[in-house]
Order: structure tokens, then sequence, then C-alpha cells
């Protein structure tokens, strides 16, 4: 068995003035409120190298979170398959997928997704302070973990009937009342924290939670939002370690019932996750760690029936069509491109019984309460937003329910008992 150790990093990813925004579905980026980072750890000493990293842009799909994985695995001398790479999923931030941005171009509309040449230079950044990081190693001798309610920030976007349908959406800000007044419906109320040690010294903390991370967007203001403000607040009083924010199954959660857009509001949502960080770090349990074991579950996730190439790449190149919906079309050409093309799914297991699960796309709630209710025995902590190529991962009831996730997801009803399965097969105990 052997000796393991940690190296956390760093790297700015703040885009430049102009670039676009959430995949160029929002105004391009006019002004910078806070900057955006790249966040991680790479654990060493146990096999080849694991690298977690938490990247403040909105979403990395298809090819281009191919390209993040390989090129964060060359910087830490490991392989691909032991790369994960998570969105926070703020909206004021960068989307980038390369291949869509190359179909429109050809179709007379380049720049709309993203400035490729300032992405590579980005991603090169991170690789650097990844490289860096892996030359000045620390040794890790143990974790502690915790997890504290988050009062009033989660609830879950969609409003049911008494017909079994969506009868109202709560977007990440809603001002229609009578909808926020509806009860939170069902969410992960916890926050969840591990901090990685080096006997008395903190060397990072992993903060997971399950909320779509936006307060209000749309106004080409640069911002990791309320979360990203939180974890800030946190490293600054907590400099000599690295707090790193993970976004959980979000896909039908948001702050909607507890924000109607105004900007005031984001330093009340930042408050109340800082304080549920605070809680979840004073109230700890130490464990060993001796070792560490990573899984990988790939799947491919089978598309919509009804999303038909030629008539998306009709859209693509109809210079009638709005901006958005040409992207989208794009977006979705895309991955029906590359459906055959597996996505992983991982998890890590550090020491007995503490485990990290890493999910792509837009997942449900409901699949970070299954990867907990399997394994009741282990501390377990989920992160959303990898490969997001998929869009949202909703439920197979979820079509015939209605409202907003299933209209806009990529993959078909199918994908729940694939990622089911991989789950399963992810948070099993070893033989």
């Amino acid at each position: 068995m052997s000796d393991l150790a940690l190296a956390a990093f760093r790297a700015d990813v703040t885009p430049p003035a102009g670039h676009p925004l959430c995949a160029g579905w929002t105004a391009p980026a006019l002004a910078v409120d806070d900057p955006l980072s790249a966040l991680g750890i790479v654990l060493l000493g146990d096999g080849d190298p694991v690298v977690l990293c938490a990247v403040d842009w909105c979403e990395i799909s298809n090819g281009d979170h191919d390209l993040w994985r390989e090129t964060l695995a060359q910087a830490a001398a490991t392989t691909p398959e032991r790369v994960a790479v998570q969105c926070v999923h703020q909206h004021n931030a960068p989307w980038p997928d390369s291949t869509a941005e190359r179909l429109l171009a050809a179709r007379g509309a380049p720049g709309l997704v993203m400035d490729a040449a300032w992405c590579a230079a980005a991603l090169q950044r991170v690789a650097d302070a990844v490289r860096e990081a892996v030359q000045n190693q620390r040794p890790l001798t143990h974790l502690e973990i915790g997890q504290a309610r988050v009062n009033r920030v989660a609830s879950n976007r969609r409003v049911m009937g008494a017909d079994g349908r969506v009868k109202a959406v709560r977007w990440t800000s809603c001002k229609d009342a009578k909808t926020r007044a509806a009860p939170e419906g069902l969410i992960d109320p916890f926050l969840k924290t591990i901090s990685l040690w080096n006997g008395s010294r903190k060397l990072a903390a992993l903060h997971f939670y399950a909320v779509h991370p936006c307060s209000y967007y749309g106004d080409g203001r640069v911002t990791a939002d309320f979360v990203g403000q939180a974890r800030a607040r946190r490293q600054a009083e907590d400099g000599g370690a690295l707090h790193v924010y993970f976004t959980g199954c979000a896909g039908n959660i948001t702050p909607g019932k507890y924000n109607d857009g105004a900007p005031e509001n984001r330093p009340v949502l930042t408050e109340r996750l800082y304080q549920a960080m605070l809680a979840a770090e004073r109230e700890t349990e130490r464990r060993p760690v001796r070792d560490y074991e990573w899984r990988v579950a790939p799947i491919c996730f089978p598309p919509r029936a009804d999303m038909i190439e030629a008539d998306l790449l009709a859209v693509a190149a109809d210079k009638t069509e709005s901006d958005k919906e040409r992207i989208r079309a794009a977006l979705k050409v895309i991955y029906l491109r590359r459906q055959a093309t597996p996505i992983p799914l991982t998890s890590l297991r550090l020491g007995e019984a503490v485990r990290l699960l890493d999910l792509p796309g837009e997942p449900f709630i409901e699949y970070q309460l299954l990867a907990q209710q399997l394994r009741p025995d282990e501390f377990v902590a989920v992160a959303g937003y990898g490969d997001c190529g998929t869009g949202y991962i909703p439920l197979a009831r979820s079509f015939a329910e209605g409202g907003y996730e299933p209209v806009d997801a990529f993959v078909s009803p199918e994908c729940e008992a694939l990622i089911r399965e991989a789950i399963a097969r992810l948070t099993q105990p070893a033989a």
C-alpha cells in the first residue's frame, strides 16, 4: 500500500470582454464582477494519479470535454480515464463546444459559441497549474467529513399539479409569488464537505451542493455568482487550504422559491451557503485514508428520437433564425454525431467509506439521492455537470409530466435505466 499525496491547483479562466457567455445564448461578456477559476486536486501514490477539477464555466461539452480530460491527464502524468472535469454551471460564464462553433462558422455564423484560441489558452493555464502543483505535492494523512443543512436556497423547479403534470416552473429566479409559495419539493437539503489534511495542515476542502448556481444572469456581467462568492469568502479566511465547490445533481433544482431575481438577493444566497460551509467544516468526523479506488462506467446515452440531423442543420444555416436557435440546433447536431462515443461516469472511494461520484450533463436530483440510498454505509458526495453534451438527464417519466427540462434535453427517456445501472456499478462494494 502506497503513501498518498495531494496536489491542489487553481488557474484563472475569466473570459475577456466580448467573449460569448452560455454558448452565445445570452449577452456576451461586458464586464467582470468577480473572476472565474478552475480549481481542483490531484491524488497521487496509489496507482496512476486521479484529477478532480471544478470549472467556473456554464458547461464544457462533447469534444471539448474530452480535450480537457486529455490535457489535464498529460499534465498530471495519468490517463484521461482518471480525470473528472465538472463545471459549476454559472450562466454568465463560457460554454465551449468547438465542434458546434466550427459547424456554425461554416454556415456564416462564426464566433457565436466561443473564441477557440482564448479557450485553448485558458485550458493551457489550467494544465500548467496542474503540472506545477504536482511538483509541490504534500503527503495526505487523513480526511474529515461533515455536512450541514442549507437553509432557504434550493427548491425543485418542477411544481407539480394534482394531475401529475408540471403546473408551474420555478426558474433560477421566479417573479410569480404564487409559484414561489409552493412547497420546496424534492431536494437534497445538505451541503457535504470533505477536507483533506497533512497532519494539522488542511490542504483542501471540497464542497458539494445541488442547486442551479444562478441568482440572475444574462446581463453580460461575468460572475462566479453566489456559490463562487461563498467559496471565495471561505478561501479568503482559510488561505492555507484550497476550497473547491462542486454543483451536484441540480438539473431540476433552482433557488427560484427564494429568489425573485433582484440583485440584492445574491449576497443573501451567498450568506446562506457560506454559513452551511462553515457548519459542515465545524462538525466534522475524522477518517483515515490509506488508499483510494477509482472506477469508471462509460455510457452511450441514446438521443431523443425527434432530433433529426437534416432539420437541425437547416435551422443552423438559417440566418432568419435567432442566434440562440441556431446554436441550440448546432449543439444537438454535434451530440447526434457523437452518440456512439461513451461518456464516463466516475467514482472515487477515499479510505474506507467516503465516496465521490461524478456524473455528466444536468442530472436530476433523484440520481444523487439514489447514489446515497445505495450506500447508506458511506459518505457519498455527488457532482454533476461533467460532459454536458447530453443536456438535461431527466427521469423517464419526466417526458410525460411536461415542464422545461424534457423539452431541452438532448437524450431519450431510456437514459434513466442506463444511468441507474451505472450508479449501482460505481457504488457497489468491492468484491
